[in-house]
Order: C-alpha cells, then sequence, then structure tokens
C-alpha cells in the first residue's frame, strides 16, 4: 500500500477563493515529489464544524494515511483547526507536535505561537500545519523521514 496524502487548507480568504492556497499546493507538491498519491486537496474556511467535518470524511474509509492541514493554528481568534482536531483524533500525538513546534523554532521565535496537535483517528494519522509556506516547509522537513515508518506502523506493522 502505497502513501495516500490529504491536504485541508484552513482559511477564510482561500474559502472564498480570495487568496491562493500557496500553503496546500506546497504540501500537494511535497507529496507528489515523495512518491505519495494525493487523494484530496480541500480548502474550508475557519469554522470548527467544517474542519472536523472533512477530517471525519477524510479519515472515514481508512483509505488516507496522512492528513495534513495547514493554516489556524495561531492565537487568532478564527484560529480554530487544534480544536476541530481535537474533538476528531483518537489518540494524540504530542511528541510529533512538539518536534513541529521545535523545528520550526530553529527558523523563527514566531513558531513558539503555533498550536497545532497531531493524532489518529482510525488508521489515519492527521497533523496540524501552520498556515505559512515557510511554516508548511519546516514542518515537511521533520515529517519526511517519518512518514513511511508511521504509514507502516498505521498498518499495524509494529516489528521494530
Amino acid at each position: 500500500m502505497s502513501v495516500r496524502v490529504a491536504v485541508l487548507t484552513i482559511s477564510d480568504a482561500g474559502a472564498r477563493g480570495e487568496r491562493e492556497d500557496r500553503s496546500g499546493f506546497a504540501i500537494a507538491s511535497w507529496a507528489r515529489e515523495q512518491g505519495y498519491e494525493v487523494v484530496a486537496h480541500r480548502v474550508v474556511p475557519d469554522e470548527t464544524d467544517q474542519i472536523a467535518t472533512q477530517l471525519i470524511r477524510l479519515a472515514a474509509d481508512g483509505d488516507v494515511t496522512i492528513i495534513l492541514t495547514t493554516g489556524g493554528t495561531g492565537l487568532g481568534p478564527r484560529d480554530v483547526t487544534p480544536e476541530a482536531t481535537r474533538a476528531v483524533i483518537e489518540r494524540e500525538a504530542p511528541g510529533l507536535a512538539e518536534a513541529l513546534r521545535s523545528a520550526g523554532l530553529r527558523q523563527t521565535p514566531r513558531a513558539a505561537l503555533t498550536r497545532g496537535v497531531a493524532g489518529t483517528r482510525g488508521n489515519t494519522l492527521i497533523v496540524n500545519l501552520p498556515g505559512s509556506p515557510s511554516g508548511v516547509h519546516d514542518g515537511l522537513a521533520l515529517l519526511a523521514p517519518l512518514v513511511e515508518h508511521i504509514a507502516a506502523l498505521l498498518r499495524g506493522e509494529t516489528e521494530h
């Protein structure tokens, strides 16, 4: 089974068609460069219920290995991606979220402001990445050597 990636961009302006989805396209491009299949790429506004609904739908059939979100992880009043993600994940992966923040901090002190989380729903990993293309780049650099191992673990291949 190959790695199947879904991209969910959270952006009010993006959902209205007022802003180009540079971060989402960066994720999709990275996934294809890694040889992964991009099975969905959606944009939703910063609305908890819409984010949660999309995460549930994308993870529902068990055919998506990893859902990478971008946007809505900061301190702004409309930044609700972590809350929506927590509402749908079954098991949190705090070490992954901490590592993503740490990787970002090597580039900018603003990475300390991100509240992104990571966890699983069924056999799908959900990871919140920042909304900026540079934050996405930093996060993907950290995830790149882990994705294949994560995919194997989610398939139940736990032998080390």
